[in-house]
């Protein structure tokens, strides 16, 4: 009798196992906005290996816009370039090390070359100016889709559509 409660405890213990592994292969990858002071999840978009995703705001001091561009690498945001188009306080001033400068058409300067692995990316939505957020062609208010002040997180998880 044991014996056979013991079989039918590993057949089920399998059968979970197997179908959480499903589950996962299943679901798609994808960046995660979450509110940063209550963690609720605000919005997921499906995002593979290797995609970007970018950030638009209005600098607070030089007045004209950065966009800071992201990509999934091991399923790790990565910074990997920002464009900006004037100099001011916490905009990049030197090249370091691996990284290079190109101008773009528009008079923008695009600094390429991070390729450095963020723990964590949050941004706090602008109420001067919104940030935009564009993903697979869409271009997103993070003020209209979050609300202002608010602390947004960025993550990368995996969610069944």
């Amino acid at each position: 009798m044991l014996g056979k409660r013991l079989r039918t405890g590993a057949a089920i213990l399998v059968t979970i196992t197997a179908s959480v592994f499903l589950l996962f292969r299943l679901a798609t990858p994808c960046l995660i906005l979450k509110n940063g002071d209550t963690g609720e999840i605000i919005r997921s978009f499906p995002l593979k290996e290797g995609e970007e995703f970018s950030v638009t705001f209005v600098h607070s001091v030089n007045q004209t816009p950065v966009t800071d561009v992201y990509q999934i690498k091991k399923g790790t945001i990565y910074v990997v370039r920002t464009i900006y188009y004037s100099f001011g306080a916490g905009v990049q001033t030197e090249i370091e090390e691996g990284q290079s400068l190109e101008y773009g058409p528009d008079g923008s300067m695009i600094v390429s070359g991070f390729n450095r692995p963020l723990k964590r990316l949050s941004y706090i939505v602008g109420t001067v100016s919104d940030h935009t957020l564009q993903i697979g062609g869409e271009h997103i208010s993070l003020r209209e889709l979050c609300g202002h002040n608010t602390t947004v997180r960025f993550m990368i998880g995996r969610k069944l559509f």
